[in-house]
Parts: structure tokens; C-alpha cells; sequence
């Protein structure tokens, strides 16, 4: 049997292939834009929903199935009515996504400051021993945590870091959350984590750290009260005891684009490329 290559690499077969690539990345942004914030427990309740809805079906039940009819119909509008903010918000990070425009000096300059303003910050801190506990949402939401904080919305000053967690003060306790470049908010709650990997000298405020790495992407930086050290977390990770050059080379990694690193689909379009001209094709790609 002759396998139809000329058929498997049709320009349809390479646009179905694009179509679900393209797919699978905007449900991939969706999961990660929700994830950590309130529209996940709307999800599950949509998914028990339509599995509700599927089994009255198959037993034709149906007074239920009626029920999830209309439920299904008119959830679509109240949905809208009562996520109002959070879709509002979804929108304007799609705009200010990589999609509508690559990240260029703007934003590394943007991006530098607020790793300025967290140095001072942090320098300051740890000099004089002063506990902090700083989370910069990265892709992941922080809704939920957001909301048991006091809100901000200010400027990243390392001035303004270094008031809310001076001891004593009504903002000291708890965490500050940094969101699209500002403070968010100050004082907020972050889950505590309990894996025994933790170290017994480590205290609530690493805990905290830890714990919000396990359950989202955020960066979180702190500084002991005990030591004046400063950890990061990210992933579950935790860093300690980094040296300044050493968490700020970090924090410049996750935060400042290289120009001289092609976007994602420059990448795309090469591969595409090389796998045509690897197979003797003569397609051209825009």
C-alpha cells in the first residue's frame, strides 16, 4: 500500500493541522486566564450541568432535561450580567496581549522599573530585617486572593513597598499582590502550603509563598524577618537565601524580552518552512 503523501501535505491538511493548533491555544489561555479565580467553580457548575442534561436525555427524563434546556438557554445571558467585571477584564488583557502587538522596549521598560522599585524595596528590607511577602501574578488569575486584600491600585514605588510593610502599620500583615505592573492590592491572604519539604525554621510567610506557588504560576518574593534573607517561589520552587545579583537576574528573566528572540510564530513559520523544503515542496508561506 503507497502511502498518499501528496495528500498529507495538502495546504488542507497543513490548515487543518493550524486550525487546531490554533484551538488548542486559545482553550489553553482560557484554562490559564481562570485558573485561581472564581470562574473555575462556574465551570465545574456548567460541567455537572451538561452532564446532568446528557444522562436525562439518555433515560428521557423529561421534566429534567427540560429544566437544563433552560437553564443552558438563559444561563448564556445571566453569565454575561453576573461576570460582567471578569469578562471586561479577560478582553483587555487579550488587548494588551501578544496577539494584537509583540512586547517591545514599552514594555521592558516598563517591566525594569518595577524590578527597580522591588530592588529598593527589597534592599531596604532586608537590611533592616523588616518581613515582606510580595506575589506578582504572571499568566495565572489571582482573583480570588485579590479579594481578601485591602485595594491599592497604585503604583510599584519601592517607598510605598517599604511603608505597607513596616511593622505595626494597619497593611503590614499579609501579602502585597502586584497585577499588570501595579499594586494591587495590600494585606491579602495567600493559602498556606504543607509539604514537609519546607524547612522547620522557615516560617508562615514562606509557607504562604510556597502555598501560592503550588497552585498558580504567580512569582512571589519575601523576605524573612528573622535573617533578613530574601526567597522567591515560582512553580513550587523555593529559592533561598538569593544573593541581590542573583534574584534580580531571575526577576529580569521572567519579566524582560530579548529582541533577539524570534516570537512564537516567527518559530512557527520556520518550522513550517524547513518542513516543506525537507520533503521537496515548493509551498510558500506568508
Amino acid at each position: 500500500m503507497q502511502i498518499p503523501w501528496a495528500n498529507i501535505l495538502s495546504w488542507q491538511s497543513l490548515a487543518n493541522l493550524i486550525d487546531i493548533l490554533v484551538v488548542w491555544y486559545v482553550i489553553y489561555k482560557l484554562i490559564m486566564l481562570i485558573r485561581g479565580t472564581k470562574a473555575v467553580q462556574l465551570v465545574k457548575g456548567i460541567a455537572v450541568i451538561i452532564v446532568v442534561k446528557l444522562v436525562s436525555a439518555l433515560l428521557h427524563l423529561t421534566t429534567i432535561s427540560f429544566l437544563m434546556d433552560q437553564i443552558l438557554t438563559w444561563g448564556v445571558i445571566a453569565l454575561v450580567i453576573v461576570f460582567q467585571p471578569e469578562i471586561r477584564r479577560g478582553l483587555e488583557h487579550l488587548g494588551r496581549g501578544a496577539l494584537l502587538r509583540r512586547a517591545g522596549q514599552d514594555q521592558n521598560r516598563i517591566a525594569q522599573r518595577m524590578i527597580n522599585e522591588l530592588d529598593k524595596a527589597i534592599q531596604y528590607m532586608a537590611k533592616r530585617r523588616i518581613g515582606a511577602l510580595i506575589s506578582i501574578q504572571m499568566h495565572t488569575g489571582l482573583e480570588d486572593y485579590i479579594e481578601t486584600g485591602i485595594p491599592l491600585d497604585a503604583d510599584i514605588s519601592g517607598e510605598l513597598l517599604i511603608n505597607i510593610f513596616i511593622p505595626n502599620t494597619p497593611l503590614h500583615d499579609g501579602a502585597v499582590i502586584v497585577r499588570d505592573n501595579r499594586i494591587a492590592v495590600a494585606a491579602a491572604y495567600l493559602p498556606l502550603s504543607e509539604s514537609n519539604t519546607i524547612p522547620k525554621e522557615l516560617g508562615t510567610r514562606h509557607r504562604a509563598a510556597v502555598g501560592i506557588s503550588e497552585v498558580t504560576d504567580a512569582l512571589t518574593i519575601v523576605v524573612s524577618e528573622e535573617t533578613g534573607g530574601v526567597t522567591l517561589t515560582k512553580n513550587s520552587q523555593l529559592m533561598q537565601d538569593m544573593s541581590q545579583d542573583e534574584y534580580l537576574k531571575y526577576l529580569r528573566s521572567q519579566f524582560i524580552v530579548e529582541d533577539k528572540e524570534p516570537n512564537q510564530w516567527d518559530k512557527i513559520r520556520e518550522r513550517v518552512l524547513r518542513f516543506f523544503a525537507s520533503n521537496g515542496g515548493d509551498h510558500h508561506v506568508d
